[in-house]
């Protein structure tokens, strides 16, 4: 998935990413001063943007592994490699028979990360980026590898994903959805999951909030949108009203990658 579910705190300006003080009912509208004029705020576009052009670039280099990187981004690199592994690990541990006769939905694919190891173990992919570039990219990666039957990509916002897969993975994503939308999120998500539902998410506890602040001390000329932390009580919540409880968990944390992920079953 398109590795976002990082606080790139201390290292937003390196990253592209900001930290909003708190979240705003969209449009979110924010104001420099109280006297001025708010600004409405629209995270999608500014996410589509982003990964089409400036981003795209930079986390293409991340995601690559001879794709040369400094040393936060180099540790955002083994933070989002841990969360995959992870998830293959389930996988792996479910058996490849499991894999095989089911489709795998990968929301939010950026450069096929996830995507392409589920499809060289015999998964059916189905992978989606709001970004064109990232998934263009991916389609060249599956391509390269002889993974075209086994994977297909496609340019898709969350909320545009139709049909029925037994497993939904949106990993790293959720970074970019204020909290109050990400409810609407997570139950979109459920609702074309018939079995499954893979989440990773940004805690949001005491202590990254403060490493939050640590990072707006160090404002970036690049940063161009915006990280939302997400409890995870609230993660929890929205899953089971989207019908599904928690089944395996894992914690990844690394210097400048943290990254909660759930999975959880159809209740």
């Amino acid at each position: 998935g398109k590795s976002i579910t990082m606080l790139q705190l201390a290292a937003s300006s390196i990253l592209g990413l900001t930290v909003p003080h708190a979240p705003h009912a969209p449009p979110r509208c924010l104001a420099a001063s109280r006297a001025a004029s708010p600004v409405c705020v629209d995270d999608k576009s500014e996410v589509e943007e982003y990964f089409n052009n400036e981003g795209f670039n930079r986390w293409n280099r991340i995601y690559s592994e001879d794709g040369e990187v400094n040393a936060v981004q180099l540790d955002i690199r083994t933070g989002h490699g841990q969360t995959v592994d992870k998830i293959l690990k389930w996988v792996d541990s479910d058996g490849r028979e499991s894999l095989s006769d089911g489709t795998w939905c990968d929301a939010g694919c950026g450069v096929g990360s996830l995507a392409i190891p589920l499809a060289q173990r015999g998964a059916t992919v189905v992978a989606s980026d709001i970004a064109g570039a990232m998934a263009s990219e991916a389609e060249r990666r599956a391509a390269d590898l002889g993974l075209s039957e086994r994977a297909s990509f496609s340019t898709s916002d969350l909320e545009s994903l139709s049909g029925e897969y037994d497993t939904v993975s949106c990993i790293d994503v959720m970074i970019h959805y204020p909290p109050e939308k990400m409810a609407g999120m997570v139950g979109h998500l459920g609702g074309i999951a018939k079995e499954r539902l893979i989440l990773s998410f940004a805690p949001d506890t005491w202590y990254y909030r403060a490493l939050k602040r640590f990072g707006e001390l160090f404002p970036g000329p690049s940063k161009t949108t915006r990280a939302y932390l997400h409890t995870e009580e609230a993660v929890l919540k929205a899953l089971s009203e989207a019908g599904f409880a928690p089944s395996r968990t894992e914690m990844t944390g690394t210097n400048f990658y943290f990254s909660r992920l759930i999975e959880a079953v159809r209740q």
